[in-house]
């Protein structure tokens, strides 16, 4: 067993540095390559990006609609007086009451809201 398959068993201290040598070179080229494809996809994505940009500013901007005012909801009157009562839960008093009798809650009128407290 003489030749390659003795060089290949106890290599050289040479070999084993040209060995090294080649293992670097094919990383660094491999990292060289996604180097130079990272900086073509990021020229691409700049360029539509601009491209995008240039056709939105190209289109005219329609002009804005005017705010319509919301008309007054039928059947609101007057305001809602709380005596010891947190806003949240007047709301869901006003809420429930209303489910409660199947109506919508801008056709009731509460005029006020007081919490009962049990002594």
């Amino acid at each position: 067993m003489t030749g390659i398959s003795e060089t290949l068993q106890h290599p050289s201290i040479g070999t084993g540095a040209l060995v090294a040598v080649l293992g670097y070179a094919v990383v660094f080229l491999g990292i060289c390559m996604l180097l130079v494809v990272v900086t073509i996809m990021g020229k691409v994505m700049v360029n539509s990006q601009k491209k995008a940009a240039a056709k939105a500013a190209a289109v005219p901007a329609a002009p804005a609609p005017a705010p319509v005012s919301a008309p007054a909801a039928k059947g609101t009157a007057g305001e809602l007086k709380l005596y010891d009562t947190d806003p949240r839960d007047a709301a869901l008093i006003m809420a429930i009451v209303a489910h409660k009798l199947g109506k919508p809650i801008n056709e009731l009128r509460f005029r006020s809201i007081r919490e009962v407290k049990e002594k």
